[in-house]
């Protein structure tokens, strides 16, 4: 499945692309909009769910309390960064994942 959204438009579009994807939010990064900001919030999620950083491990909604920075030196300079947030339970199996793929740059807990 895969997630999209830009800066201009806060609603997220999914799309199921079956065997494709590893079972975490591929690509994505945390966004946290203020539940005054209109934003709607996705599917089993309420609007103050939207103040808080959630781990991006796939149907997790724990508190994240780290931040997993990354690059894919193929497609991004060196200086690019983008996160993956992790709670406890999902840092060591997401910070292996991007591991495997020479993508983990830094984990650097939340806070």
């Amino acid at each position: 499945m895969i997630f999209l959204a830009s800066a201009a438009s806060p609603v997220c579009v999914c799309i199921e692309v079956p065997d494709s994807f590893p079972p975490w939010l591929s690509g994505t990064s945390h966004v946290r909009a203020a539940p005054s900001s209109g934003a709607e919030a996705p599917a089993g999620r309420t609007p103050m769910d939207l103040d808080r950083d959630i781990c991006s491990a796939k149907g997790c909604q724990a508190d994240a309390v780290w931040d997993l920075r990354w690059n894919n030196p193929k497609i991004h300079t060196p200086s690019r960064r983008k996160h993956w947030l992790a709670c406890r339970e999902h840092q060591e199996s997401l910070s292996a994942f991007l591991s495997a793929r020479g993508f983990l740059c830094e984990v650097v807990p939340l806070g």
